[in-house]
């Protein structure tokens, strides 16, 4: 057994629970409360765009004073705070004001407790796929459950699961054991040294690409489900498959991980991520051409993610681990989520389904990318 994994695995199964209640079903709320599709689309891209710089400054503080559980603690106990005012706001400013403040906190968190996780795992960080399945587990069941729910009750739902799934997330933050804090680093590269480092530049527009191209489908996935009919409940289950997917990829990714390198790996996630919107932008009235479009998540995300973490493990570990880990969350699953969002609810009611044309294209260019300049030595220990 890995040292502290049902802690670890306890933290990640109720962070993802909020996930999987916030990325499927907050535009469905929204929608409810009477924003435009343009609205929804800037709305659910707030707490990406705090991530631009949130993950950063959190990430600093942490690596500056060596308190990173207190960062995780105190920036969780603030999000479950800031989040009851979004049951007293009226209007997009006022709501895009609330979610501002909730992510800016949220998003101290999870890169923060990566660092955590490879440190308490040690020599073992190759199998972190192995804890974080169970964040997975917890979309899984956040997914279905409320997808279920919401055939039967109404969208007001969410938010009140939201608030209570950020408490119990902050409780787990309390069961998890204290790192000896580190000495503080008197000399340590810029954050502008490492962005000039061409592998890290290569690494990170790759990582934008992908979270970008998931801009249609984290947006507008649920709503132009029920466009096409289909209810929310088995809306439910298509994510859930997605997300049972990439358990399985998580079960087998250590072995991926030591036999193949990250290079490799990362094109073929974004490959396969291209051809994943492409069969959703253009096949979707086939619920078969859904499903297997759903198992590809096992790349997009899955396979992705885990091989990005063990990149920024390997060339940002020891003073810069969480600087490191906030920088991939940036530029990825902030500006590239943000930038993916924004753009997809712009362009969503005139393009709709052929919104997912151009996310094929931004994954099938990241690809094309990591293959040609991303060079560096990758195969792990």
């Amino acid at each position: 057994m890995m040292p502290y994994y049902w802690r670890l695995s306890g933290f990640y199964l109720c962070y993802f629970s909020v996930l999987g209640t916030l990325v499927p079903y907050w535009g469905l709320y929204l929608q409810g409360e009477g924003f435009t599709a343009a609205q929804i689309g800037l709305l659910m891209a707030v707490p990406q765009i705090t991530k631009l710089g949130a993950p950063n400054l959190w990430g600093w503080l942490a690596d500056r004073t060596g308190q990173r559980l207190r960062v995780i603690r105190g920036g969780n106990l603030a999000a479950a705070l800031v989040f009851i005012s979004v049951f007293f706001v009226d209007g997009f400013w006022a709501m895009l004001a609330v979610l501002a403040g909730f992510s800016f906190f949220w998003n101290a968190v999870l890169a923060q407790f990566e660092v955590v996780t490879l440190n308490l795992l040690g020599d073992r960080s190759h199998r972190y796929a192995l804890v974080r399945l169970w964040g997975s587990v917890g979309f899984i069941i956040a997914v279905l459950l409320l997808g279920a729910a919401l055939d039967y009750l109404p969208v007001t739902l969410v938010p009140w699961t939201l608030l209570v799934l950020l408490w119990v997330l902050w409780l787990c933050t309390l069961a998890i054991p204290a790192l000896p804090p580190r000495r503080p680093v008197q000399k340590r590269t810029s954050l502008l040294a490492m962005l000039r480092r061409r592998d890290v530049q290569v690494f990170l527009a790759c990582a934008f690409l992908m979270q970008f191209s998931h801009g249609p489908y984290y947006t507008f996935y649920t709503i132009y489900l029920d466009e096409l009919g289909i209810s929310r409940g088995q809306a439910g289950m298509l994510w859930a498959l997605g997300v049972v997917a990439e358990v399985l990829l998580f079960l087998v990714m250590p072995r991926l991980l030591t036999g193949f390198s990250l290079r490799s790996l990362l094109v073929i996630s974004l490959l396969l991520a291209s051809l994943r919107w492409l069969l959703i932008g253009t096949l979707a009235e086939q619920m078969a051409v859904l499903v297997f479009a759903q198992l590809l998540h096992a790349a997009s995300f899955g396979s992705f993610h885990a091989t990005a973490i063990a990149w920024v493990h390997r060339h940002f570990g020891g003073e810069h681990a969480g600087q490191g880990q906030a920088l991939y969350a940036s530029f990825g699953f902030g500006a590239g989520w943000a930038v993916g969002a924004s753009l997809s609810g712009l362009m969503w009611e005139r393009l709709g389904a052929d919104s997912y044309l151009i996310a094929a294209g931004a994954a099938l260019l990241g690809a094309l990318l990591a293959w040609k300049a991303l060079h560096s030595p990758v195969v792990p220990d």
